[in-house]
Order: structure tokens, then C-alpha cells, then sequence
């Protein structure tokens, strides 16, 4: 009687498909990760831009009207290139104090179906009430 010892070397095929469908899967996710992140970049970015363009308008606002010049205070506008997808509006509130009023500049930019804010708020004194 004789005893017959297979020996395997190499893989089978089914051992290969497998393989590959795992790597398949962790590349898929991978992708999708990196695809987010990217995404999320935009965002933030837009966001950081939206927040200094309003912090400058809000200085240029708090600069014509200490030099009492509230007369060539627009309300509303659009920035110029490269910063041309952006908008703003000046609102103001009064406040229970009459020598302060409540100051907000908005900037938006967006599809108009999503459209994104940033508003940013000040008070400021006004010479002798409203």
C-alpha cells in the first residue's frame, strides 16, 4: 500500500478572488475617504474666506463712520475679483443702550438652492443716540 502526500504550492483560484474583493473593498473606501477630505477643504476654505472678507467690510464700515462720513456707507454689494462669488449686507439694530447700535455684516456665497452665510457682529457707539 502506498501513501500518496500532495503537496500545494501556490494559491487557488478562489483564494485569489477573495483577495482581490478585500482589496477591492479597502481601496472603494479609501477613495471615498480621500474624496470627503477634499471636499471638507473646499468648505473650510470657502468659510475662512467668507469670515476675512467680513471682518474688512466690517472695518471699512467702522472706519467711514468714525470719520463721519455714514452718508457713503453702502448696504450691499458684491466683492470684485478674484473674490466675485461672494456677496454682502450691512444690517443694523438698535440696542437697549441709544448710543449703541448692533452692526452685522453677512457674507454669502453659493448655489442659491444651498446657500452659505457667515455673519459677523459688532456694536458701535453713535454720537448722541439714534
Amino acid at each position: 500500500m502506498a501513501i500518496v502526500i500532495l503537496t500545494r504550492k501556490g494559491f487557488t483560484l478562489l483564494e485569489v478572488m477573495i483577495a482581490l474583493a478585500v482589496v477591492a473593498i479597502a481601496l472603494t473606501a479609501l477613495l471615498s475617504l480621500a474624496n470627503r477630505t477634499i471636499l471638507l477643504q473646499a468648505e473650510q476654505q470657502n468659510l475662512t474666506q467668507a469670515t476675512l472678507l467680513a471682518e474688512g467690510k466690517m472695518t471699512e464700515y467702522e472706519t467711514l463712520h468714525r470719520m463721519g462720513r455714514d452718508s457713503d456707507i453702502v448696504e450691499e454689494g458684491d466683492f470684485v475679483e478674484p473674490f466675485s462669488s461672494y456677496r454682502w449686507k450691512i444690517s443694523f439694530a438698535d440696542t437697549i443702550l441709544p448710543e449703541v447700535i448692533q452692526v452685522t455684516v453677512t457674507v454669502l456665497w453659493g448655489e442659491e438652492k444651498r446657500i452659505e452665510k457667515v455673519d459677523l457682529t459688532s456694536f458701535v457707539f453713535v454720537k448722541g443716540g439714534t
